[in-house]
């Protein structure tokens, strides 16, 4: 990964606690206008993912910013972004039988048009009763597995739930969703996957349309794709996510394109609350403040090259690069030649870290604090993360 820098606006903010979730306007507003360029010089449309960010501050700006509306993944999400005045929202993950009337009753109460995915018969039908129950007309599309695996039925199976939609009594056929989940972090071979995944879903394509179905839209795509999605040809709306802010995970695999268009715009600010080691020092922020999945970067406040490892719920380490690789950390105290760092952090110091997957590290916490480039800052909260569907 390039040697990354924590942005001026924010070498000058300090949180009132620890650790801090940390959004970098500038660079936010950049990434957005970024991703909505390049999606209207291809006559796409852009569903920006709101599971990302579940935040309603950052979907204002990505729908004022030209965004058709946007994804979310659960019916808690779509309440709140129906209620924070987001029209336009696809769910787009299935929903649960007994999410199928809550959501009619949010499409009454908001007046926004909400679509569902659906990738059996059964939904089909859930939907179709609830909304009929309720007087309104839902939006459906059928989610096709395109190697995935997660949800959605065989290309084969999408016909004859595309036709039980269009059927359906109070369900609009909107078209269909073929997200490449599987393919968005690829370190190599990306382009060529995604050229496979695309043929077969334009095949697809081409027979609903011989069959009298052609889909209004085909949704899909990814961050780790989007390149690739626009000139494919196949795709009417990106539902791309992480572009907005980035994270680390995203760094490492690399555009596959050659440079990435969007820049760190999310971080971490940690204290150093304990530096009794040589090896490393103790930093306020662990699982609970990092996904679990991809670990943190650090990205400033340590020396160069420092890497972070979980000490446990609250406690990280930030490892100094002087330590020696495959030891234990707590080894260099017991060898007298090894010389305590003079550029580690010291106790009371802040230390940035780049989150390592933004969507489950966003989901840690209650709001982001967003700094814009005058030093001001505000709190943005992620009112999404606790929603629940009721």
């Amino acid at each position: 990964m390039p040697p990354l820098s924590l942005p001026a606006a924010l070498q000058s903010f300090l949180p009132r606690q620890t650790p801090a979730l940390v959004v970098d306007v500038a660079a936010l507003d950049a990434n957005i206008a970024a991703m909505q360029a390049v999606c209207d010089g291809a006559g796409v449309r852009l569903r920006a993912h709101g599971k990302m960010h579940k935040c309603p501050d950052i979907a204002e700006r990505q729908v004022a910013a030209g965004a058709v509306g946007l994804c979310c993944q659960t019916i808690g999400e779509a309440k709140v972004f129906a209620r924070a005045g987001i029209r336009d929202l696809l769910v787009s993950a299935p929903i649960p039988r007994w999410a199928a009337p809550r959501l009619a009753g949010l499409v009454k109460e908001t007046g926004a048009n909400i679509a569902v995915v659906v990738d059996s018969l059964t939904q089909i039908a859930a939907a179709n009763d609830a909304a009929s129950a309720t007087g309104i007309t839902l939006g459906a599309l059928v989610d096709v597995d395109i190697g995935m695996h997660r949800v959605g039925a065989h290309p084969e199976r999408a016909p004859a739930l595309a036709a039980a939609i269009a059927a359906a009594s109070a369900l609009r056929y909107d078209g269909i969703q073929g997200y490449f989940g599987h393919l968005q972090h690829l370190d190599s071979g990306r382009i060529d996957a995604n050229a496979a995944a695309t043929a077969r879903l334009s095949q697809l394509v081409t027979l609903l349309t011989q069959m009298g179905l052609a889909p209004p839209q085909v949704t899909g795509g990814g961050t780790g794709t989007y390149a690739a999605d626009l000139a494919g040809g196949v795709f009417t709306e990106l539902q791309c996510g992480s572009y907005a802010v980035m994270d680390a995970e995203y760094d490492a695999c690399g555009a596959p394109e050659g440079e990435w268009s969007f820049t760190p715009a999310l971080f971490i600010a940690a204290t150093c609350v304990s530096a009794q080691h040589k090896s490393h020092v103790t930093v306020d922020a662990g699982l609970k403040a990092n996904s679990a999945d991809v670990p943190p970067r650090v990205i400033a406040g340590a020396a160069p090259g420092s890497q972070y490892r979980t000490l446990g719920d609250e406690h990280g380490a930030v490892i100094h690069p002087a330590a020696p690789q495959g030891r234990a950390v707590i080894d260099m105290d017991a060898d007298p030649t090894l010389p305590w760092p003079a550029d580690a952090p010291h106790e009371g110091d802040l230390v940035w870290l780049q989150p390592g997957h933004c969507d489950p590290t966003i989901n840690l916490y209650d709001a982001i604090w967003a700094v814009h480039p005058d030093g001001r800052s505000e709190r943005w909260p992620i009112a999404a993360r606790r929603s629940t569907p009721t």
